[in-house]
């Protein structure tokens, strides 16, 4: 048995021997359960959930985001672009101005009215902190915004900018705080989350609980179930443990628990499950400036030894599917003709034996002048299915004689070490729709930005950076096609990611739930449906 099999083997018979205790703990403790009030629909989730700032980044949640604020413009399942909180829109035919006519129907969770003095008052918010959105490049490209009328706004922009709708979109930092969750401090942060979304925060205990109600000012049809809690449960077997216990309803998202845990849970007849369809690209990012990840025929050894098919099946039970490349071919301008880079031991051997990195006296780990060829991958500490994926990787590269050092990190020290570059290999997902591959490609300009941290060390990074750039505000759409071509033909065959399978959102909910649906978004979820029945 190969030392893959034997972890496999080890986290399946840990996995079972935890589910007949739990078996056992359930039985002993039915009677003592409190069942949830049945307008109640109970979640989880490993983090609290912040402040719910709309503009604001980490701590924030971008599911909780979600549930409180909307958008200009909603994003639709079919990758169509649909009214939201504006009813209509018009564009000039230079592609730089936008007027959107807002619904006059639409009052904050506190009663206040939604017009256009508010909408660009949340826009001036951001404008007035550009070096915290920089990232996405709507805002760097956005000249003005004007409150033509109460219901009307227009956006003017420096350049035509073809991704505006799909960025107006997303789950921040676009969205619209009331008047009066407003900063009053210099601090800036908010006085408290008032939106215009279905729910309305009604209970918050830091690193406990969060209770959402229904907002009883909400323009659209009210969710189905009365009120939703959020039980922050920082441990997935404490998780599974719960849901078993029938104190959580629903699990929803990616990496909550393991997958050996989604396999268990969903060949029971206790529950069901379900899974979305394939949303962005799960890959690991091979820092191009730090350590021996620095030669390229490292970076490509690396990703020739790695079996993503067998992760694909072994790990994720075929739940997800296998990646060639960044991006999907199905993301818009994405079906370009790239060589996969196979699964090819020899290969990879043969490419560190040219880099200089050999085995020595019959040593385990290969060496290039003395040094180890040792790297370090850095993931989320909280997500499963992350640290599953390093333990095969670092078993795998151990047998071509890499060193692979797993650094499991809490969340937030793990995006300052993505900002600050200070890995060889980190776990750096693309966003799926609408972000791909727009607003994905535009952050890789950004210092501080993992993606920019990994590309750094590439000797055509400026000229890369150009091109996306010049994508961006293209209005000549053969032109666009090439340049992201270019792109993405640089970065694969530079060895920037190793591409693993194509994410999905799974569910898990007890038998008297329904109306649980997926959102197209991966970072938003669809509760407004979901009831006890």
């Amino acid at each position: 048995m190969t030392k893959q099999n034997g972890q496999l083997r080890k986290w399946a018979i840990s996995f079972c021997t935890t589910s007949l205790l739990l078996v056992g703990c359930s039985a002993a403790s039915n009677s003592e359960i409190n069942k949830n009030d049945h307008d109640t629909i109970t979640i989880s989730w490993p983090r609290d959930i912040g402040e719910l700032d709309p503009q604001g980044y980490s701590p924030n949640e971008m599911f909780a985001q979600n549930m409180v604020y909307e958008s200009l413009v909603q994003y639709k399942n079919d990758g169509t672009i649909s009214p939201q909180l504006a009813k209509s829109w018009t564009i000039s035919n230079d592609g730089k101005e936008y007027i959107f006519k807002l619904r006059d129907d639409v009052k904050f969770s506190d009663g206040s009215k939604f017009n256009a003095q508010i909408v660009k008052k949340n826009f001036d918010r951001v404008l007035n902190e550009k070096q915290e959105h920089n990232w996405l490049d709507l805002i760097n490209q956005i000249d003005s915004t004007t409150a033509v009328d109460e219901y009307t706004v227009k956006i003017t922009l420096k350049n035509a900018y073809y991704p505006l709708l799909q960025e107006l979109t997303l789950v921040r930092p676009l969205r619209f705080l009331g008047e009066s969750g407003f900063p009053r401090e210099d601090d800036g942060k908010i006085e408290k989350p008032v939106g215009t979304g279905p729910w309305v925060l009604k209970e918050y205990k830091k690193n406990e609980k969060a209770v959402f109600e229904r907002n009883k000012y909400y323009w659209g049809d009210q969710p189905k179930s009365k009120q939703i809690i959020v039980k922050i449960i920082p441990d997935s077997e404490s998780r599974v443990i719960a849901f078993e216990n029938n104190e959580i309803d629903l699990i929803y998202g990616n990496g909550l628990i393991s997958l050996d845990s989604y396999e268990y849970l969903r060949h029971s007849s206790r529950f069901k499950t379900d899974q979305s369809e394939p949303m962005g690209t799960r890959t690991i990012a091979l820092n191009t400036n730090r350590g021996p990840t620095k030669e390229v025929k490292v970076r490509q050894a690396l990703i020739h030894a790695f079996n993503t098919e067998r992760v694909v099946k072994e790990l994720f039970h075929n739940t997800e599917v296998k990646a060639d490349a960044l991006f999907a071919p199905n993301s818009p301008y994405s079906d370009i003709e790239l060589e996969p880079y196979k699964h090819d031991i020899e290969k990879a051997k043969k490419l560190l034996d040219e880099a200089g990195w050999v085995k020595e006296n019959n040593t385990e780990i290969r060496q290039k002048n003395g040094t180890p060829l040792k790297v370090e991958l850095i993931f989320d500490a909280s997500d499963q299915i992350q640290k599953a994926v390093g333990e095969l990787l670092q078993g795998e590269l151990r047998e071509i004689g890499i060193d692979i050092v797993l650094k499991g990190e809490e969340q937030q020290t793990y995006i300052e070490s993505q900002k600050h570059g200070e890995f060889n290999l980190t776990f750096s997902n693309t966003w799926g729709a609408p972000y791909d591959p727009h607003s994905l490609v535009s952050s890789m300009r950004i210092p501080t930005h993992a993606d920019y941290e990994a590309q750094k060390g590439l000797p055509m990074k400026k000229e890369l950076d150009q091109k996306i750039s010049d994508v961006l505000v293209t209005t000549d759409e053969k032109s666009r096609q090439e340049l992201y071509k270019e792109i993405m033909t640089t970065l694969h065959e530079e060895a920037v990611y190793l591409p693993i399978s194509y994410t999905t959102n799974v569910a898990i909910y007890q038998k008297d739930i329904t109306g649980v649906e997926f959102s197209p978004v991966e970072y938003e979820f669809s509760l407004e449906t979901v009831e006890h029945k």
